[in-house]
Parts: C-alpha cells; structure tokens; sequence
C-alpha cells in the first residue's frame, strides 16, 4: 500500500489520501492490476497521522496499516447497518 495526497482542490477541512493497492501475491510478483483508492480523512486526523509518522520515522502507510490491525478487532464489534434488528424497524414505524 503507497500512500500520497493528490491535489483535488476539496475543502481544507477533508483531504483525501490515495492509496495503491496491490491484491495478494500473485498480483504483488507479476507487478500488475494495481488500483488507487483515495481515503479521506479530516485535515486535524492527516495532520495527526503525519506527525506520528515522522516522530516514528516511518511512512503514512505503514502507520495507517498498523492502526487497522490494531484496531480491527474493535471495528467488527460494531453492529452493520443490516445487523439492527427488525424490531427497532417496526418501533419507528408506529
């Protein structure tokens, strides 16, 4: 994953990073189909995953990379949109 900010002309508030990505081996060792994805982060969040990037002496990416894996586990505690119960979809509708 290769992590750069484009110049979109966007808010300053909201600046997208976009990413390179790569799927799996195979596609690693032959060197193709690589796609961008731009992520958008609040400028105050970019700023902060700059900083510790540089206090860390390392790339965006792999601080980004290393907050998901640390993380990961607490985002698939949060339900999805499809997890919410009929339930509270019948409440609202009366």
């Amino acid at each position: 994953m290769v992590l750069g900010r484009p110049n979109t002309g966007l808010s300053p508030t909201i600046s997208p990073l976009e990413v390179l990505v790569a799927d799996n081996d195979a596609n690693k060792s032959t060197g193709s189909d690589k796609r961008k994805q731009s992520l958008y982060f609040p400028e105050s969040m970019l700023q902060e995953i700059k900083d510790e990037a540089a206090r860390l002496d390392r790339s965006l990416s792999w601080v980004v990379q290393r907050a998901w894996k640390m993380a990961r586990l607490e985002i698939k505690k949060i339900p999805s949109v499809n997890d919410i119960g009929d339930d509270e979809e019948e409440d609202a509708a009366t």
